[in-house]
């Protein structure tokens, strides 16, 4: 697999590891804490692994999210410059790649991974991801490993832990990896294995790339290659507040690829920036402010300012939104049902011409205070009632942004989907009912799938009569100097963004007219 480390040495080659200490078998809840306990009492001498280990343990045991439990772990720990970047990496990597890593350890030591201690199985992931992704030597990879298993009150699993890892150093790391995906037959699985994703996760974006049934996208692998691949942070100005190309000379970054506000990052933590701190930039993916240049761009006759993002949690679109409509005249109703999103969104638009109502966006009739716009617009013009311009960033799988949370895929199922569809649905239906003839509904999801995407919008328009419009007119450039079509599925004109293609997260955005 591209990106692994290519291991010169390559004595013992596949023998497996297979071996009768009894520190591989699954411990009871009570000894799990206990061996947690143990460890932050003693800590293995590695500071760095020792922050690392402990969010992995956060993450498979208390369901916590790495991109929140890591960055308080390291001010924590007081990880700073290169400690903080190095347990990044492995943690992020640990999480991204743990698919892969555990077939590969199944088969090195002979066993599934369900019949190994959570605890260990954590240590054999850190340790098997230094041996075949970086460059940590071999020797510190296996002997830190080794002593965050007995710092955790696993002791008897050292021997196991030491055999298993040192049987992966006398492997190259792609003979490994071709190993167990050769194993697998359908091409599809193998691609996803190969890229550490579940395997409905590669049919979706299969699909969503265009390929029928039966086929292969020839960029599927790119795709799924993409989501391993840490992103940079992309930064918004805030229109009428300050341009990308100064926000850009402020912060030492680099302007957008698409968005003229968009400003790339390297390195460095955004929050500790100047216009970041005074609110005239947030840290925002390139893909969701063309989704708010789109409801912004697209056309609409006599708009009498009344907009509404119907989804507003945690409100970086509507904060780029509304700093829009104060240059323009318009206000913005923003509507978030769960309470502590709602005061997100109330942050991010303080001193923005925005009101927050906290309510379900599927009826909002009953939302109180929220009062659909009346007939008389600013021109005072008589006018159908309802909204100019209508956001729905619906509830998703969050497909799209797998690569800036490492766990998120092992996290969701096929199951999920229903559920989220039929809510798509409802918010469609119901943000069309809450626009005036004439105007717009941006329809978005961060997912790429099919049945969240494409089936939605159709299905919807179909049942409303609402218009489908042309998504790609207003944004030529993502199709122009030579880049793959990208705007349409199936024919139909909707855009779906990449990482691999745009360096976006892997968006999507339709534009409806009532």
């Amino acid at each position: 697999m591209g990106g692994f480390r290519s291991r010169s040495e390559s004595a013992g080659s596949s023998r497996r590891q297979d071996t009768g200490s009894r520190g591989y078998r699954r411990r009871s809840e009570s000894h799990r804490r206990e061996h947690e306990d143990a460890r932050r009492r003693t800590g293995s001498g590695d500071r760095v692994r020792d922050v690392v280990f402990d969010v992995l343990r956060r993450v498979s045991s208390e369901g916590a999210y790495a991109n929140i439990a890591l960055p308080e772990a390291l001010r924590s720990a007081n990880l700073h410059g290169r400690d903080a970047a190095f347990a990044t990496e492995l943690t992020y990597g640990t999480l991204r790649m743990q698919g892969l890593l555990d077939a590969v350890i199944a088969d090195v030591a002979g066993r599934p991974v369900d019949r190994i201690d959570a605890v260990v199985l954590d240590a054999l992931r850190l340790g098997a991801y230094q041996i075949m992704r970086t460059r940590v030597d071999d020797h510190a990879a296996v002997n830190t490993t080794v002593e965050l298993v007995k710092a955790n009150g696993e002791a008897k699993a050292a021997g196991f832990t030491n055999g298993v890892l040192r049987s992966l150093t006398r492997t190259p790391a792609g003979t490994l990896v071709d190993r167990v995906v050769g194993r697998v037959t359908d091409p599809l699985e193998r691609a996803a294995l190969r890229t550490s994703h579940p395997a409905w996760i590669a049919e979706a974006f299969n699909a969503a790339l265009g390929a029928g049934p039966g086929q292969l996208s020839p960029e599927l692998p790119e795709a799924l290659e993409a989501d391993d691949i840490r992103p940079l942070v992309h930064l918004a100005a805030r229109p009428g507040q300050i341009s990308g190309e100064e926000l850009a000379l402020v912060t030492g970054g680099e302007q957008g690829r698409w968005s003229p506000y968009a400003v790339y990052l390297s390195e460095g933590d955004p929050g500790e920036l100047e216009p970041v701190k005074e609110g005239l930039a947030g840290v925002q993916d390139e893909g969701s402010q063309l989704i708010a240049l789109a409801l912004l761009r697209a056309r609409v006759d006599d708009d009498h300012g009344r907009w509404l993002d119907l989804c507003s949690g945690p409100g970086g679109k509507t904060a780029f939104i509304a700093s829009w409509a104060m240059g323009d005249g318009a206000v913005v109703d923003a509507v978030e049902p769960v309470p502590h999103r709602a005061r997100l969104v109330r942050n991010a638009t303080r001193g923005l011409p925005v009101t927050v109502f906290e309510g379900d966006g599927r009826r909002l009739e009953g939302i109180e205070g929220l009062e659909i716009p009346t007939a008389a617009g600013r021109g005072g013009a008589a006018e159908s009632s309802g909204y100019d311009r209508v956001l729905v960033d619906a509830p998703c799988t969050g497909l799209g942004a797998l690569r800036r949370r490492p766990e998120a895929r092992w996290r969701k199922s096929p199951g999920d989907v229903p559920g989220l569809v039929s809510l798509q649905r409802d918010l469609l239906r119901s943000a069309l009912r809450a626009t005036r003839p004439g105007g717009v509904v941006v329809y978005s999801t961060c997912s790429p799938h099919p049945a969240e995407t494409r089936e939605v919008v159709l299905s919807v328009a179909e049942e409303t009569g609402a218009v489908v419009e042309d998504a790609t007119a207003l944004f030529p450039e993502l199709t122009g100097e030579g880049e793959r079509e990208s705007g349409t599925l199936d024919s139909a004109p909707f855009v779906q963004l990449w990482p691999h293609r745009h360096g976006t997260d892997a968006m999507f955005f339709a534009v409806l007219r009532r």
